[in-house]
């Protein structure tokens, strides 16, 4: 696909974007299994379900646009995803498992933020306000998601690593 317009770039963009959630679907299950805190574990299960949610509204946003809804390989995310792999390969200790379980989950809630705040500004821009609602619940949704990974890490999991 040849990018000469914000349009091209905003579809794009979704199109990696798709590809990112889906990988984060798969990805989820087995950092769900790695964790030991129940706490953490009921944060890995319910972004799961949120993000079953983020790809549903990421294919009305095609629908709304009259686009298939098609994944374009994300090399950020296919980076990320073998990134946490191979940690979690090298990773023992179960309290030292969580602190990097959240560090991993959070450097994707990162790359989502970026990606969907960035989708939410172009979907204004290029007048698609129906496409930018939809993406704009997402994106508070990885806000809430990062917030809550934060809050979780400061006051139990990186503490209990660190002794």
């Amino acid at each position: 696909m040849t990018i000469q317009t914000l349009d091209d770039l905003f579809l794009h963009t979704l199109k990696d974007v798709l590809y990112a959630e889906r990988q984060i679907l798969k990805a989820l299950p087995k950092m769900e299994r790695k964790a030991t805190d129940a706490k953490l574990k009921a944060a890995l299960s319910s972004h799961k379900d949120e993000t079953e949610d983020h790809v549903t509204r990421l294919e009305e946003v095609f629908e709304i646009l009259g686009k298939p809804a098609r994944g374009a390989k994300c090399d950020a995310m296919v980076g990320l995803v073998e990134e946490a792999e191979g940690l979690m390969a090298e990773i023992d200790d179960a309290e030292t498992m969580d602190a990097a379980l959240i560090s991993l989950a959070q450097a994707v809630e990162h790359y989502e933020i970026a990606r969907y705040g960035t989708l939410v500004a172009w979907a204004k821009q290029l007048g698609h306000s129906d496409a930018a609602a939809l993406l704009k619940e997402t994106l508070d949704q990885e806000y809430g998601a990062d917030k809550a990974l934060t809050k979780l890490a400061e006051k139990r999991l990186n503490a209990e690593a660190a002794t």
